[in-house]
């Protein structure tokens, strides 16, 4: 490792700022034109949703690989891989392993019986009001999660670039970042987001694969020599970088957390909204497979990249150095390309970076301003009965208003490794979303009532897990004795559940209560619905004349 690079972190600040900013500002500059093109085609409420369903299969699976490679994909698991190695790499695992429950169970039949949401399936058969009440706040819960994570990526990312330390400097970044997203969300609709993601899924891809080969290169294209670089700059111990139980396997408690983990991020990828929201831009059901196809392809090369990275960073930066830079271990790859390409280098693939962070935070702002004005707003406060217009004015001030509670929650979640993070908003889909999608999908005798309890159910208590888990407080390094909880008082500590994400608990609760609330409830199942539903999931009969506005 040069010894620019510790230099660099010594000084908080690597690379040039002048760089950085420039190639940032002409990034934001190119997306803001393309956004605003977009925007010129906004006619209608399934224009500013769905993008007029005009993106093809390929189109909207780049897409969905660039809505769903967020900064937890590319920093978090960069760092965690050069941090904890192979433990590291299980999130890589897990979040590739998810799409094969979206493809077989949810992609196509999710496309061909909804409209612009995930309610909309969810109330096809059920009651619709207290039903879409309940799928609007699970996606406002699971949007709000995932914004923190993205959130706290930003203000560590430019925070390590700019050399801003401090929780004031960094929540101005934030603030940007928070301000951009409202941009492109107000200005653009769903088309100007897609485009902005799919510009984003190609750069990141790109500059992944350009690393790749250069770290590769350094070791002469022999991964073998890459893990032995890792392991010789980790030092003595460093062995447990390539074998299972560095960050799991310590104790009994450690696996419960893995099993817990490895649970979520299977099972949260088919209750995502705003991954489900994605298969409402193409036309046809048919579109909606190739969509997922294309984004499993894409998804899986870009892990196998991420593989490379993390080991490259642990062998050319090293752990201790990568803990000691601001942003922490969310600093490893940006790291990693000072160390390979110097400032130009970094000032590029932190550029791909924050792209990564700013059109994963337009998807996710535009899928809770439609939950919430196409749900709570047009379906439950108007009775459906309510202009488009109106209810797309009602999804603009929400995007205002969503943006406004990111930036202070990102705020608070600064410093937090942001592939945990999202971990937890999995977890959050997983319990609240995904058991309801599943019954209603393939379950006659399911009925309002068993919704009702399972989403509820499943949202309440992974909320509670979660706040009374070390992930909120009690949770401290034991070799430098600081706060790795959200709250920074390490002597404040109200942990009651040892378990740092939820998902074993709250996920099988959730599909236990759905099953409960079936069977507790008077009210026969709408046999009709189900079999219309069954049909038009299946055939994709009937779903175009649903889904025309």
């Amino acid at each position: 490792m040069s010894a620019r690079v510790v230099a660099a972190v010594e000084s908080a600040q690597i690379g040039e700022p002048a760089v950085n900013i420039g190639i940032f500002l002409a990034f934001v500059l190119v997306t803001l034109v393309v956004v605003f093109r977009a925007s010129k085609s906004n006619r209608s409420a399934a224009d500013y949703y769905a993008a007029g369903r005009s993106f093809t299969g390929p189109q909207n699976g780049t897409a969905i690989a660039g809505d769903y490679l967020s900064a937890a994909s590319f920093l978090g698991i960069c760092g965690a891989i050069a941090v904890n190695g192979y433990d590291g790499f299980l999130y890589s695992i897990g979040f590739l392993v998810a799409w094969l429950v979206a493809l077989l169970l949810v992609a196509e039949l999710m496309r061909n019986t909804g409209k612009f949401t995930m309610a909309d399936v969810l109330s096809f058969r059920l009651k619709q009001r207290p039903v879409r009440m309940a799928a609007a706040l699970a996606t406002l819960t699971v949007v709000f999660f995932y914004l923190l994570a993205q959130m706290a990526g930003a203000g560590g990312l430019v925070a390590l670039l700019l050399g801003i330390d401090g929780v004031a400097g960094q929540g101005v970044v934030i603030a940007v970042v928070g301000a951009l997203m409202i941009l492109y969300v107000l200005v653009g609709g769903m088309k100007g987001t897609t485009w902005v993601q799919i510009i984003k899924a190609v750069l990141l891809i790109a500059g992944a694969g350009i690393m790749t080969i250069w770290v590769m290169g350094n070791f002469g294209m022999d991964f073998s020599a890459l893990l032995q670089g890792a392991i010789d700059k980790a030092g003595p111990g460093g062995e447990a970088l390539i074998e299972p139980g560095k960050q799991y396997g310590a104790t009994s408690m450690t696996q419960l957390n893995f099993l817990s983990l490895a649970l979520a991020l299977v099972l949260g990828t088919a209750g995502l909204p705003h991954v489900l929201m994605r298969f409402y831009t193409v036309p046809s059901a048919k579109e909606a497979r190739r969509s997922v196809v294309w984004a499993i392809w894409l998804i899986g090369i870009f892990y196998l990249f991420t593989l490379v990275l993390g080991y490259g960073a642990g062998a050319l930066v090293g752990p201790d150095v990568i803990r000691a830079a601001p942003g922490g271990v969310n600093s490893a790859a940006p790291l990693l390309a000072f160390e390979l390409g110097g400032a130009v280098l970094l000032g590029l693939i932190s550029a791909v970076a924050f792209a990564t962070i700013l059109a994963v935070v337009a998807g996710l702002t535009i899928t809770a301003a439609a939950s919430f004005a196409h749900d709570i707003y047009a379906s439950v406060i108007k009775d459906g009965k309510v202009d488009p217009d109106k209810e797309v004015r009602v999804a603009r001030i929400t995007v205002v208003a969503i943006g406004l509670l990111a930036i202070v929650g990102g705020i608070f979640a600064n410093g937090q490794n942001v592939a945990f993070l999202v971990a937890l908003a999995f977890a959050v889909a997983a319990s609240a979303n995904l058991p309801t999608i599943l019954y209603s999908l393939f379950w006659k005798r399911f009925n309002t009532s068993g919704a009702l309890w399972s989403m509820y159910g499943g949202l309440i208590s992974c909320i509670v897990l979660i706040a009374l888990s070390p992930v909120v407080s009690g949770k401290v390094d034991p070799v430098t004795g600081a706060s790795l909880s959200m709250i920074k008082d390490t002597s404040v500590d109200f942990a009651i559940i040892p378990l740092e994400n939820p998902g074993l608990i709250s996920i099988p609760l959730a599909f236990l209560l759905g099953i409960v609330g079936t069977y507790l409830s008077k009210t026969p199942p709408a046999a009709g619905k189900f079999a219309e539903m069954e049909v038009r999931s299946l055939t994709g009969a009937g779903a175009e004349k649903a889904t025309a506005h």
